[in-house]
Order: C-alpha cells, then sequence, then structure tokens
C-alpha cells in the first residue's frame, strides 16, 4: 500500500489544476496503477532461465476521462513506468526495455470505466540466452496444497473468488459486480496471498470496507465466514 500511496502522491503533484480537475473523475492513478500491474502479472512468459513481463501496455478510457488526461499524460505514464519497473524487480521480472504506456479512447466505455491492454514480447522475439549448467539436485519439501477458491456472497449472488483475485465494485469491468449505487466502482479486492491467505483490501472506496465489524485500514486477513460490508452491502466470505 506503501509504494501506491506514494505514487498516488507524487502524480498528484505533477500538474498543480490541471491534474485537481483530472482526478475528480473516478479513474485515478492509483485505480490505474493495481490495474496495470496486475495485467503485467497475468502476462508474463516464462522461458527456460527467465521470466519476461509484457513491456508495451495500452490505456483505455472513455472519452470523457481521455480528455481529462490532455496534457499530462505524459507524466502519468513516467511515473507508471517507473512503479512497473519497481515491482518488475521486486518480482524477480525480466523487461526488455523501460514499459511503454500509451492512452487510447473506447467509446463504449462510461465515464470511469477503464482497460488495459498488454502488448507481449514473443518468445521467439526475447534476446538469445547462454546455456546455463543445470544446479545440482536439490532434496525438496513437499509442495504445500495449493489454495481453492473462495465464495463471496452478496445480495443474493455467489461469486466465486480464484487465487488470483477479484476486484468487487460497482464498474461493469470489476470481477464482482454490486448494483448498489452507494459501492465506489473499485471499492474492494479479495485475493490470496502465500504468506497471509486470503486477504481484503479497501481500493480507496467512499463508504469504506468492514469486516465482523471492524473498518479495514488498507488490507486483513480473511477467514471463512467473516461478514464483509462494502458501504451499505453486506456479504459473507467462504473459503474452500
Amino acid at each position: 500500500m506503501s509504494v501506491l500511496r506514494n505514487l498516488e502522491q507524487r502524480l498528484s503533484g505533477l500538474v498543480e489544476g490541471t491534474f485537481g480537475r483530472v482526478f475528480r473523475t473516478e479513474v485515478g492513478p492509483v485505480e490505474i496503477s493495481r490495474r496495470i500491474t496486475r495485467e503485467m502479472d497475468q502476462n508474463v512468459k516464462v522461458s527456460l532461465s527467465r521470466s519476461y513481463a509484457p513491456n508495451e501496455f495500452v490505456i483505455w478510457l472513455s472519452p470523457e476521462d481521455r480528455v481529462r488526461y490532455d496534457g499530462v499524460e505524459d507524466e502519468v505514464a513516467d511515473e507508471l513506468a517507473g512503479h512497473l519497473l519497481e515491482h518488475a524487480r521486486a518480482e524477480r521480472l525480466t523487461m526488455v526495455s523501460r514499459p511503454v504506456i500509451e492512452f487510447g479512447v473506447d467509446e463504449a466505455l462510461g465515464l470511469g470505466e477503464f482497460g488495459i491492454e498488454t502488448r507481449v514480447v514473443k518468445l521467439d522475439e526475447l534476446p538469445a540466452e547462454e546455456p546455463q549448467r543445470p544446479p545440482p539436485v536439490q532434496p525438496r519439501e513437499p509442495a504445500a496444497a495449493a489454495p481453492g477458491r473462495a465464495i463471496f456472497e452478496a445480495e443474493g449472488t455467489r461469486f466465486t473468488i480464484s487465487p488470483a483475485g477479484a476486484v468487487i465494485g460497482r464498474s461493469s469491468s470489476c470481477d464482482v459486480v454490486l448494483a448498489n449505487p452507494d459501492v465506489s466502482r473499485q471499492h474492494a479486492q479479495i485475493a490470496y496471498d502465500e504468506v497471509d491467505g486470503w486477504i481484503v483490501e479497501d481500493l480507496g472506496s467512499t463508504n469504506g470496507v468492514i469486516v465482523n465489524g471492524g473498518r479495514v485500514d488498507g488490507s486483513l486477513r480473511l477467514t471463512s465466514g467473516d461478514q464483509l460490508t462494502l458501504g451499505p452491502v453486506s456479504g459473507r466470505f467462504e473459503a474452500r
């Protein structure tokens, strides 16, 4: 969370006045950063000894949102590229060049909705790798059992959540879409972490996330049977 908060502060301070107008829309820099990072992780290509992350991205915005980024898209793209490089280093991913980020317009999107398109480097276009001598075989620890899927039940519907995670909100671009108008467009995210297990994270929602009566500040570990409240919507989390 601290990395994203620092990113938001840097982006918000780039162009005084213009950025103040840009970020009144609900497509803000942190929302884009979360989605573009997830898209990069999901499109990694693995070769013999390296994991290559895509290095070209297109951020598709509605016509209204695109206008608000006029004049500042280069600064936003530069900050997002720096964030992706930091994430790639932390995850030990290889990028063949600094990320290239472009902005596009999709007439089908409404105000506050956006999408990310990645351009994946083809394996046959990757740099040649020198043959490496295989390391000595070491005894292997028994593999931990893979996590199952989770269930989030709200508004009379049971939503299945894979370990890769699901964004919950009012926007049609979310993985779990809630109809209540007091739910933020991208309200929260539930995902599986190898260390902490299932966690819920507040994505900067207006009305907050509450678990078993306590408000979530950042992220919180979940256990099966927890009661989640997203704004006015109550739901139940079950781990399988």
